[in-house]
């Protein structure tokens, strides 16, 4: 009885002890807050997304300083998706089943976006998107910090048409050949045709990602020009095909005055460490600069410097929307008092922080913000110099009123609609696109 009585003693306290050990391992695990970091750093997409894991990085540990969030520390988790489209899908599910993330900052590619829907829905967590896209879209599990359509491509049309821009006549709509390229470029072709212009005077060119041979495409451009009317590029081309692009405009003679070029996604990053003669006197729509004249961007600039500590590191519009996104989710973390996906989702709408430009942005019951719009030049030194700006904040539009099967549908995640695409007609959710390209 003796030797039955210790053996039950023994094996009460090994079961206590793992019990201990659980209770440990468990605390330990929510002892941080963790927040993923889903941005190429290698591939095609690195030149433009390394920058934004850096500042994310810069943004957690300056968080950390002030003491965190909800009495704990945040920890950053970082992957590589490589470029590699299908790769993010299983990166964000490693972040959000496996690392046990709350929150995911990332994606670059409007195709790298899509490729995570699923993920987020099926699994219930929150994807912070840091870049213009093509709008056509709104997810109860993502928040949209970049610009949609009508903060970005509207109105770089609009300022090229104008006197000030040059009265652009003939148009070139130029781009990467996937999902955010292809429906920007039918919102702005059924835009420019609603404006008077003719089919003829709009040429349409893809090519795909990593594109280096621009001869030919670059020589159809210069003829598409010629034909006595003002023409302008609209560029939608990414990644490190820009470089290549702007060497043979240069090299054909094709100079700014003439055909400019305005970019939907060329900024300071793209910029830093190449040769920007070819590049002067084009134009870039943005919702931020690093030479924007504001206290709060010249704070984040000296910050930047100093977390990089890279004097020669620039800022560019997705940092600032990274930016706007961690410091909207800190927020509404605190006003939920929890990182709970649910309660975050619903604490985000309505709540307020400060831009970099100045102005104070809110996240609207659409997942999407305002911001302000603007124009610059390119200079030699590869900033840019803003030429023209809106009065006020844009509000992100989730669907495009220029396209049939979206005018009729607003988002609004909001009781009681709690729907990304409502038809105001039918007044049913669910009502189908038929913008969204492959």
């Amino acid at each position: 009885m003796k030797l039955k009585s210790a053996v039950l003693k023994r094996t009460a306290l090994g079961a206590a002890f793992g019990a201990g050990l659980m209770v440990s391992g468990a605390a330990q695990a929510a002892e941080t807050i963790k927040v993923g970091i889903l941005h190429s750093l290698s591939g095609t997409m690195a030149i433009s997304e390394t920058t934004l894991k850096d500042a994310m990085l810069m943004l957690i540990d300056e968080q950390n300083k002030k003491g965190g969030l909800l009495g704990k520390k945040l920890e950053a988790v970082v992957v590589d998706p490589a470029s590699n489209w299908p790769l993010f899908a299983e990166k964000a599910r490693d972040l959000i089943a496996q690392k046990k993330v709350d929150a995911v900052f990332g994606c670059w590619t409007s195709v790298s976006r899509k490729s995570v829907l699923p993920v987020f829905k099926e699994l219930n967590s929150i994807l912070f998107y840091p870049v213009q896209y093509e709008g056509e879209e709104s997810e109860r599990n993502v928040f949209y910090t970049g610009a949609a359509p009508n903060q970005q491509a509207i109105p770089a049309v609009d300022y090229l048409m104008s006197e000030d821009g040059g009265s652009v006549k003939r148009w070139v709509l130029a781009g990467t050949d996937y999902v955010y390229p292809r429906t920007t470029n039918k919102i702005l072709e059924a835009y420019l045709i609603a404006k008077g212009v003719k089919k003829e005077d709009i040429m349409i060119n893809y090519t795909p990602f990593g594109h280096s041979d621009w001869q030919t495409i670059v020589a159809s451009i210069k003829k598409f020009g010629s034909a006595g009317k003002k023409t302008g590029v609209v560029s939608t081309i990414n990644g490190d095909a820009n470089v290549p692009f702007y060497k043979e405009l240069a090299n054909q003679g094709i100079k700014a005055e003439d055909i400019p070029v305005v970019a939907f996604s060329v900024g300071e990053e793209e910029l830093a460490g190449i040769d920007t003669k070819p590049l002067v006197g084009h134009l870039a729509a943005w919702n931020y600069f690093q030479s924007v004249e504001a206290p709060a961007n010249a704070a984040f600039i000296k910050a930047w410097k100093t977390f990089i500590k890279n004097p020669k590191r620039v800022t560019n519009d997705p940092m600032e929307a990274h930016y706007i996104g961690f410091k909207m989710w800190i927020k509404a973390v605190e006003k939920a008092g929890t990182t709970d996906p649910d309660k975050v989702i619903d604490a985000l709408i309505g709540v307020e922080v400060p831009n970099l430009t100045g102005g104070i942005s809110k996240m609207l019951p659409n997942h999407h913000i305002t911001k302000p719009v603007l124009i610059g030049e390119v200079q030699e030194d590869g900033q840019f110099d803003v030429v023209w700006k809106t009065d006020g904040l844009v509000p992100g539009d989730a669907w495009s009123n220029f396209l049939p099967g979206s005018k009729d549908l607003k988002s609004d995640w909001t009781k009681p609609i709690s729907c990304g695409n409502y038809n105001v007609k039918t007044k049913k959710c669910g009502g189908a696109s038929l913008a969204v390209a492959n």
